[in-house]
């Protein structure tokens, strides 16, 4: 088997873990990745903008607002405009909400990041690199991707 072959071989099987992932979350609580991923970030934060979520997981604020457009009719978010400058719109997790976050399956990287983590400093650098070689010669670098979360912060909110 050529080299190529290997390693896309290996991609694949990451990719079909992701997809494994996303299905069981989907049945699980009905939200996708990324719908999870904005209910988390919105959780974490009170009275936040779109743009803020966008930017900390890595989406455009179109790619949000169209989540939100999903989300605020399901009663899972809130959005509310500012009484003091009307510009402004305000995000808010519904307790149903959070009771979706708390229903969530483990995060899928818990297990990659404890192990990712006991790599030497210079091996974790050497795979970054790897990766976002990777992701440039298949011409996916400019391609909105969310980093997956860790949901240790977001369990704890939703259990008050």
């Amino acid at each position: 088997m050529k080299k190529y072959e290997e390693l896309l071989i290996s991609l694949r099987k990451v990719i079909r873990a992701i997809d494994m992932y996303s299905k069981k979350l989907n049945k699980d609580t009905g939200l996708t990745s990324p719908q999870l991923l904005v209910l988390q970030q919105i959780a974490l934060r009170e009275d936040v903008m779109v743009k803020d979520i966008a930017q900390s997981i890595n989406l455009s604020s179109a790619t949000v607002t169209s989540i939100l457009d999903r989300l605020e009719p399901r009663g899972l978010v809130i959005r509310q405009r500012s009484t003091v400058d009307k510009r402004k719109v305000g995000l808010y997790v519904t307790p149903k909400g959070l009771d979706a976050i708390s229903g969530a399956p483990t995060p899928l990287q818990e297990h990659f990041i404890k192990r990712f983590e006991t790599l030497a400093e210079w091996e974790q650098t050497q795979l970054v690199a790897t990766m976002q070689r990777l992701a440039s010669m298949m011409d996916a670098q400019d391609i909105d991707a969310a980093p997956l979360l860790e949901l240790d912060s977001l369990q704890n909110l939703s259990a008050k």
